[in-house]
């Protein structure tokens, strides 16, 4: 037993040269590395790729119309695929980035408002979180949020402790990039402010921030201070908040009023496992309980943003679980509190098993990123299909067009050469919008044309059949079915013209 206890001693005294943060940055980024491009584009990562196609001119117009919340990821991601192309690794590899610098940050802010041992436990558990790969596979911002997230914390921690406009400046740029990236995060400010008022009401340290001047005026000034920064920041993104509160309607219209069964389902939502979520609130409440008065800046950071989205969305339709995939490396901070208390292996034991209790949610996030996971949709396979059979002058139509399911965009996506979207009157970049606005008469768009592939959602055994007003009234009356291809989420079918046409 001595010698095992010398030789955990030892392994510890070489971790601890090593700096806080590389081994949970390598571990995440090992992990989101691994099957980045096995999954295909799903429907949001569509838009995220039509989007960044497009020209800033077109961005701001879009931003007008759809998704005003999202423009600015939207901005960045254009600036990226220009230079890095939009293949499926280029498109994730900003997210598989900023997963790995939040993980790394986690440490950090552990090691510095408890001890090293939580930070680099709390950044190893979140390393091996199937919602970290999920979201650090995804051409969407969450993780960027998430990165800004802990960044904003930990500049905020400095500034309490050290005071200067350099410091408070630093917190007020990384708060800004953090509304413009994904709104909803800026509910972080609300575990924000209740700390820096508690270090101001009742002194240096007891707020779980521990600082290095006693002088209650200087206490005074980080109030003050912490207000002229978070002023700025509001009045920046205040402009983006209302524009996309005046989408809210369409932008949101499949989400419902929120329930206290959306509530208890949360961990398993954003950690994308029920096992693995609920392993994560145990262990984060023993942090907590471990922690006392210095657990109020992580427990405020995962409870009122929850607590402020819950009670929006019992008005308003807001709540959906990956908007707060942010307060994760938060709850992961306590649970590295908790891990702390044990023995290294004792700690590790339960990272590992963390990890294996996530591997069946690891392999399917690899499969596909649709949600439910056992309704993927198989754009590429469709795509194969049109690619292997096409002729020049095939047309295209799908059915439906209005839908979130983005059949056009993810046609377009695998083909270099997609047939003539026949139906199709204005595209979405001119529209403004991302969805293109198809004839209103299409017997008469129709006409001359030899060959359709039709892609329509679902799977039907009779495509024509499912599809509704004048759209399916004139490919029943001038088409006939030749072949069907069943694909998972969606069916193709080739359609002729009637000999007596």
């Amino acid at each position: 037993m001595g010698r095992l206890s010398e030789s955990t001693g030892a392994a510890w005294g070489h971790l601890r040269r090593v700096p806080v943060w590389l081994p949970p940055a390598l571990l995440t980024l090992a992990v989101t590395v691994t099957g980045l491009g096995s999954a295909q584009l799903w429907r949001d990562e569509l838009a995220t790729w039509s989007a960044a196609s497009r020209s800033p001119g077109d961005l701001v117009r879009l931003a007008g119309t759809i998704d005003a919340a999202t423009g600015p990821y939207y901005l960045l991601m254009h600036g990226w695929t220009a230079v890095f192309g939009d293949s499926t690794v280029a498109l994730r590899a900003p997210a598989v980035l900023a997963m790995t610098v939040a993980a790394g940050l986690l440490a950090v802010l552990g090691a510095q408002l408890v001890d090293r041992r939580t930070g680099l436990f709390a950044g190893l558990l979140f390393a091996v979180l199937p919602g970290t790969s999920r979201y650090g596979q995804e051409a969407r911002p969450y993780a960027l949020a998430t990165m800004l997230a802990v960044l904003a914390t930990l500049l905020l921690v400095a500034a309490l402790r050290r005071p200067s406009w350099a410091r408070w400046a630093g917190y007020a740029a990384a708060v800004a990039a953090l509304g413009l990236i994904h709104l909803i995060a800026l509910t972080l400010l609300a575990a924000h402010g209740l700390v820096v008022l508690l270090t101001w009401w009742r002194g240096p340290g007891e707020a779980g921030v521990a600082t290095r001047d006693h002088r209650v005026a200087e206490r005074d000034r980080r109030v003050w201070r912490w207000v002229i920064t978070v002023v700025p920041v509001a009045l920046l993104v205040a402009p983006l908040l209302l524009k996309a509160q005046a989408q809210r309607s369409r932008q949101l219209n499949w989400v419902n009023l929120v329930g206290l069964d959306d509530l208890t389902a949360l961990p398993g939502g954003v950690a994308q496992s029920s096992v693995v979520g609920g392993l994560l609130v145990g262990v984060a409440a023993l942090g907590a309980a471990r922690l006392g008065r210095r657990a109020l800046l992580p427990v405020s950071a995962v409870l009122l943003p929850v607590l402020l989205l819950f009670a929006a969305g019992e008005v308003v339709p807001l709540w959906v679980p990956r908007y707060l995939v942010f307060v994760v490396p938060f709850a992961c901070l306590l649970a590295g509190a908790a891990l702390a208390t044990v023995t290294v292996p004792g700690a590790l034991a339960v990272v590992v098993l963390a990890g294996l209790l996530g591997l069946p949610d690891q392999a399917a996030l690899r499969r596909t990123h649709e949600w439910p996971r056992s309704a993927p949709v198989d754009y590429a396979g469709a795509a194969r299909v049109i690619a292997d059979g096409q002729r020049p002058g095939d047309a295209v139509v799908y059915s439906p067009r209005q839908s979130w399911l983005f059949l056009d965009l993810g046609i377009e996506y695998h083909l270099d050469d997609p047939p003539r979207d026949v139906l199709v009157t204005e595209d979405e970049v001119h529209r403004g919008d991302l969805w293109a606005a198809e004839c209103p008469q299409p017997a008469q768009c129709l006409a001359g044309t030899a060959r359709v592939w039709l892609v329509i959602s679902g799977r039907h055994a009779e495509p024509l059949a499912a599809v509704t007003g004048a759209k399916g009234d004139a490919l029943r009356a001038q088409f006939t079915v030749t072949q069907v291809w069943p694909r998972p989420g969606l069916t193709v079918a080739l359609l002729t013209s009637r000999p007596d046409r």
